[in-house]
């Protein structure tokens, strides 16, 4: 039994879909009407601007959620239910799947950085890009999260789902790192085929006119390429959540928080990505632990392994996988000012 059920919490994604579309539209039309090079310090103010927005969101889910559950009579009718025991596992569900997608979407930025690299996307335009490709990503999402809502009522599906997990973490692991080929992907290859595409950018414009005719702009081509590798992406982000709750709504409002903190992640992180090479490992780890636990820890504790173990877990990895490029850094850097001359 759920404890969000959409018949009852309807007006919550309602609400929240709303309240996101507000903060879109302030950071394209306001806050990001001018057209600029998003510099560290920007995009470090924006990083914390979201995960306090993620952060706050929690805190609110659990005191809400406490309210809620104990006027609920189709929960308080239930033997030995505690309300608040109940809010305080959907808010750690909830900042656990947070903290889950956001590694996941560390990914992303990578394929961000190859993508703008690729196409020589300049810095100033590279902010309009990502925000239509992250407002894609979201509808897409929400897709995968109804349609993975659905299946997982079916133990077989979870099981699969956990298995494609361990197989993926384990191929990310051990398998050789392929590069970025935007030209031999079968969605932009039938793309050209059906519109032209102008050998150089026009301004921020995805489509322009030459002579009579509409052409695509490589700016438009490079959405395309982050929307498809996005859609690659939750295949994998999808499953994992749901190994953490089985509550659609939380899965959907962690993943959204997720996607909207990768613009200034990658603005924050893009110059930095070839900084952390245990990184991929750590996400490995991450994949291969939520198959397990979809697969195999859920049912050896009951039907729901503890999820603030899970939250442990899953922070000592990325920790872990992290720390060293950062104390190696740390260390070259003091080795230069040792013995650099005064």
């Amino acid at each position: 039994m759920t404890l969000f059920p959409f018949s009852d919490y309807w007006w919550c994604y309602g609400g929240f879909a709303a309240g996101v579309l507000v903060l879109l539209a302030l950071d394209l039309g306001v806050f990001h009407r001018d057209a600029h090079a998003v510099g560290f310090r920007e995009a470090a103010a924006w990083s914390a601007a979201w995960v306090a927005l993620a952060v706050g969101f929690g805190v609110a889910l659990y005191h809400y959620s406490a309210f809620r559950f104990a006027h609920d009579p189709r929960l308080i009718a239930l033997p030995d239910f505690d309300p608040r025991g109940a809010a305080w596992q959907s808010a750690l569900e909830f900042f656990t799947g947070y903290v889950v997608e956001y590694s996941l979407s560390i990914d992303n930025v990578f394929v961000f950085v190859l993508v703008f690299r690729y196409f020589s996307v300049p810095a100033a335009y590279q902010h309009r890009v990502l925000f239509y490709g992250i407002l894609g990503a979201l509808v897409f999402r929400a897709v995968f999260i109804a349609l993975g809502a659905a299946l997982m009522q079916f133990r077989w599906v979870v099981w699969v789902f956990g298995a494609f997990l361990i197989f993926t973490g384990a191929k990310l692991l051990f398998g050789p790192d392929r590069g970025l080929e935007p030209e031999r992907n079968p969605v932009v290859r039938l793309f050209r085929k059906l519109l032209p595409v102008t050998a150089a950018m026009d301004g921020g414009r995805f489509f322009t006119r030459v002579g009579d005719a509409l052409h695509a702009t490589p700016l438009f081509v490079a959405l395309l390429v982050l929307e498809v590798t996005d859609i690659v992406f939750a295949i994998d982000s999808v499953p994992a959540i749901y190994a953490l709750t089985d509550e659609p709504l939380i899965v959907f409002t962690s993943n959204v928080f997720a996607i909207l903190g990768l613009r200034s992640m990658y603005f924050f992180l893009g110059n930095a990505a070839d900084r952390f090479p245990l990184l991929r490992y750590g996400l490995a780890l991450v994949l291969i632990f939520v198959g397990v636990k979809m697969v195999w820890l859920n049912e050896w504790y009951g039907g729901k392994f503890p999820i603030a173990v899970s939250l442990a877990v899953v922070g000592v990895i990325i920790a872990a996988s992290i720390l060293p490029s950062l104390l190696g850094a740390r260390r070259r850097g003091g080795s230069a000012r040792h013995i650099s001359p005064r």
